[in-house]
């Protein structure tokens, strides 16, 4: 009984000297990122300051930061800022479940898949700037525009992507559900859509920088509010203080997607572990 006391103490202490290095490794990473931000930012204030660039096209940081809080205080910036948002959560929402979904149905189809691959491999490598005029044209300079570019974008790479990890399950699972009698969809709901559940949940993740690149690049087209607008028109007037300014916002904005798309994952995917 003492020694397995003594072992359940051990194994406690271990965890407990684990989990506290693992802590401090976190710390020093997230202490050694900020050191990197802060050093660029600071090189890049003096390069502006002590003219080593050329300060109308790169500006520097006080200076971004200044029209920042100033179109923040007059109400100028907050609503491109929601603009854009809102359409890169609605293309990254639609784009992940008609992905899933089309994805879900190749699987279903080995025909349909073999029919549709080609095609797929052709709209994967398509440059999406190139469908732009032609989503304005059918869908007119608006948000309809926008989303359908940002589609563009999202789909089919979720397609191939999680197409993929559907066929890369292991075939033993599928063959034991089989044998029990298992049906197409009981294959798929108890083999094929677990086992591919870590790569879906990461495919979000990807979909969030997706989706921010459709998004600008359909604001870069068809757009009269949004921070994709603000970039085009700080180029057109010769404001590179608004274009940087603006590329800072979706820096810090789709950062903190990001973020919560990961704790979305990391609280995923522990509850399944748990379970």
């Amino acid at each position: 009984m003492d020694n397995r006391e003594n072992a359940n103490s051990w194994l406690k202490d271990l965890e407990t000297s684990y989990l506290a290095g693992e802590r401090r490794r976190t710390m020093s990473v997230r202490i050694c990122q900020l050191l990197l931000l802060a050093a660029f930012f600071g090189l890049w204030e003096l390069a502006g300051r002590y003219k080593w660039v050329d300060v109308l096209l790169f500006s520097y940081p006080s200076k971004l930061f200044q029209h920042l809080w100033t179109t923040l205080l007059d109400g100028t910036l907050l609503p491109h800022v929601g603009v854009t948002v809102v359409e890169t959560a609605a293309g990254f929402l639609l784009g992940t479940l008609l992905g899933a979904a089309f994805a879900a149905l190749l699987w279903w189809s080995p025909f349909l898949s073999r029919v549709l691959d080609p095609y797929l491999v052709v709209l994967n490598s398509m440059p999406k700037v190139a469908l732009g005029p032609i989503f304005i044209v059918s869908f007119g300079s608006g948000y309809t525009a926008i989303i359908a570019t940002t589609l563009s974008v999202t789909v089919i790479i979720t397609t191939l992507v999680i197409y993929n990890a559907f066929r890369e399950t292991d075939a033993n699972y599928i063959k034991v559900v089989r044998l029990f009698g298992g049906t197409r969809s009981q294959v798929f709901a108890k083999v094929i859509l677990p086992a591919s559940f870590p790569v879906i949940v990461s495919t979000l993740k990807v979909n969030v920088g997706l989706s921010w690149v459709g998004v600008i690049v359909g604001e870069f087209l068809a757009a009269r509010m949004g921070l994709g607008y603000l970039i085009i028109y700080g180029f057109q007037v010769f404001n590179f203080t608004l274009v940087l300014s603006s590329l800072i916002v979706i820096a810090v904005v789709a950062a903190a997607m990001y973020q919560l798309v990961s704790m979305l994952e990391t609280k995923l995917t522990s509850g399944r572990r748990e379970r």
